[in-house]
């Protein structure tokens, strides 16, 4: 289990639980808002909206953080169906301000985050076709933040040694010398059983061979990094002499700054409307953010038939069938346009989505790699 990963997934769950306000449930009222002390005639303060019954049991407790945190309420299931089989409607109510009955897109978004990074976090590898189920004499797989750690150690433990002054003894020089030998040791047992014991949601995909490569070459300078900035090629130098640790500090990266898909996506739909004054950047989001989640949520879909043993092309042709029907369909319904109008809308946004993903990776391995 990933345990950072799971931290992550759990900040967007309750971020997400923050920007949704939830119905709440209130019981009878006491006649007088403990909030802000306006008279009340209903189980809502009118004057601030606060339950005017203010429960204060142990059970009520867990069932405050179950709404808040995963939206557990009717609206979820008003949403999900629409999302799905008509994600233009849902798109055009929500703007139009028939709000209350769905949940907000992002809110949705951040729960759908929450959730897919928890379950890649735990859940089990998935099998290649012919691969034999594992038996219960398997060694457990080893996660990313234990390799991380390995890998983490090695390279303190080097740079210690480095920075010995010039004056050290013989048995500082040779305790450094230990430090590393050890740490060395220990991120080869990890690369070992990771490359035995692979983990779908860590680093387990790579193998020593490719990593030992890599770091060879880096080390060799078979590798070229050139960008203009020799403070910045000195560290993607060094990054790339651990590629465990790199790959891994991407992963993490590509979960905590998820969100900057956003921002980059909005401008690219703005561009399909530019001359139509009616629409604004506020719907640009609300489209952007209703279609990211549904493309999340069918990545996790795809994982999860994956790891119940469906063939990884045919997985792949669904979802990529899948994403350009529902695009098609959200931008139809949503800006209420005619087929044709669709149609060459459509595929522009096929291709901004090609860019704004471009543009997107290249910023997680630059922020992965230099932080």
């Amino acid at each position: 289990m990933d345990i950072d990963a799971a931290g992550v997934g759990a900040t967007h769950g309750l971020i997400g639980g923050a920007v949704e306000r939830g119905e709440g449930k209130a019981g009878e009222h006491h006649g007088m808002c403990a909030d802000c002390g306006a008279q009340t005639s209903g189980k809502f303060c009118s004057n601030c909206g606060q339950p005017t019954h203010v429960h204060r049991s142990l059970l009520h407790l867990g069932e405050e953080i179950l709404h808040g945190v995963m939206h557990f309420d009717s609206r979820i299931w008003r949403t999900l169906p629409l999302l799905f089989l008509n994600p233009g409607r849902l798109t055009r109510e929500w703007v139009e301000g028939k709000r209350s009955r769905y949940v907000s897109p992002l809110g949705m978004y951040l729960f759908t985050v929450f959730v897919v990074f928890m379950l890649l976090s735990f859940a089990p590898a998935a099998r290649q076709e012919g691969e034999p189920a594992p038996t219960a004499a398997a060694k457990p797989p080893v996660s990313g933040t234990t390799l991380f750690r390995a890998a983490n150690e090695v390279t303190q433990a080097e740079v210690a040694m480095e920075q010995l002054p010039a004056a050290a003894s013989p048995e500082q020089r040779k305790a450094a010398s230990v430090r590393v030998n050890k740490a060395r040791a220990d991120l080869e047992a990890a690369n070992e059983l990771m490359s035995n014991n692979p983990s779908a949601p860590d680093v387990g995909v790579i193998t020593n061979d490719w990593a030992k490569e890599l770091q060879s070459m880096a080390a060799k300078g078979d590798i070229k990094v050139n960008t203009g900035d020799k403070g910045l090629d000195k560290k993607l130098k060094k990054k790339l002499q651990n590629p465990e640790l790199a790959l891994y500090k991407i992963q993490q990266t590509f979960y905590k700054f998820s969100f900057l898909l956003i921002p980059i996506s909005i401008p690219f739909v703005a561009l399909l409307f530019v001359w139509k004054r009616q629409f604004t950047l506020y719907d640009h989001g609300v489209f952007v953010l209703y279609s990211l989640t549904f493309i999340a949520i069918l990545m996790l879909l795809g994982s999860v038939a994956m790891w119940a043993g469906a063939r990884l092309n045919l997985v792949f042709s669904a979802v990529m069938l899948a994403i350009p029907v529902h695009m098609f369909a959200q931008l139809k319904g949503a800006y209420g346009l005619s087929v044709l109008s669709t149609s060459w809308r459509l595929f522009l946004l096929l291709n901004f989505c090609a860019v704004t993903l471009s543009l997107f990776l290249v910023s997680i391995i630059m922020l992965g790699l230099t932080g």
